[in-house]
């Protein structure tokens, strides 16, 4: 991470960046796997970032959290067992709480994460971390993926980028474990970037799920923090739950009575339908 003049400056992307002022800098420390800095933005509230790359903020995290678990969710319909890779600021954790789940197991790496953001980003978890139906897991997710007895309906992968401690998260192996460890029917998503700058991520990964389930895709939500345009996230499944009808889709969130900031019916089916410059990065 760069500081110029109070300012933290990603430089994710070659030749591009962007820059958020810091107007309070709350923690600023490193970790056994990475860096983690948190501050105030007049923009978008607090904000923490991993590396010097921005992972979340208050104000514009509930489009990713949202559409990362309730389009899987809803479409699988009886989801029962949720696993989430990552995910340590609890957002995650607190939309698949939500739904009327039995355990959401949530495998994170570092410790640092969970307790930083219980701390410091409350309001990201919203009391996930207390609910008794999480199953929080200090571990690789990878290893935690290869020794699971599985039985999971939805997988949820929320990983940072394919760099340090994320990278094992995009290998073949560890998609090949993750379809092992889902139930009959079951549904593994993936953050996948943005494919306008990432496209390799979002190819990678369908080409590999592509050896592994009947039903491959990607769906799309634009999140204003991850530069670049439309955020990408990997579909598969050996069902047909990706071609759920509207009115299904409708009376499911009726019947859990989930209301979204960005995700509703219409955009659940709408986030299928791709540009068609992400439409040519699927293999």
């Amino acid at each position: 991470m760069t500081k110029m003049d109070g300012w933290s400056v990603e430089q994710l992307h070659d030749g591009y960046a962007q820059a958020h002022r810091m107007d309070r800098v709350l923690y600023d420390s490193e970790t056994d796997h990475q860096r983690i800095v948190v501050f105030d933005s007049a923009q978008f509230g607090r904000v923490m970032t991993l590396d010097g790359v921005v992972q979340v903020t208050e104000r514009d995290n509930f489009i990713y959290h949202e559409m990362l678990t309730h389009v899987p969710m809803i479409a699988h319909g009886t989801a029962k067992r949720v696993l989430i890779i990552g995910g340590g600021d609890g957002g995650m954790a607190r939309e698949a709480l939500r739904h009327p789940v039995d355990q959401v197991t949530m495998v994170e790496i570092d410790a640092g994460v969970v307790d930083f953001c219980r701390e410091y980003l409350p309001g990201i978890s919203d009391g996930a971390f207390d609910d008794p139906r999480l199953d929080l897991q200090i571990a690789d997710g990878a290893d935690f993926m290869r020794d699971t007895d599985g039985g999971f309906d939805v997988i949820i992968v929320d990983s940072t980028d394919p760099v340090g401690p994320g990278e094992v998260l995009f290998t073949d192996h560890f998609y090949g474990h993750a379809k092992r460890a889902l139930a009959p029917g079951g549904i593994l998503v993936t953050q996948n970037g943005v494919p306008f700058l990432q496209g390799d991520e979002l190819t990678g990964t369908l080409r590999a799920f592509q050896t592994l389930f009947a039903d491959t895709y990607a769906f799309v939500a634009p999140v204003p923090t991850y530069q670049g345009g439309f955020m990408a996230f990997g579909w598969g499944t050996d069902s047909d739950a990706r071609h759920v009808d509207l009115a299904t889709v409708e009376r499911r969130i009726t019947q859990i009575d989930l209301s979204g900031d960005y995700y509703t019916p219409e955009i659940h089916k709408a986030a299928f339908a791709l540009p068609g410059y992400i439409k040519k990065l699927i293999p």
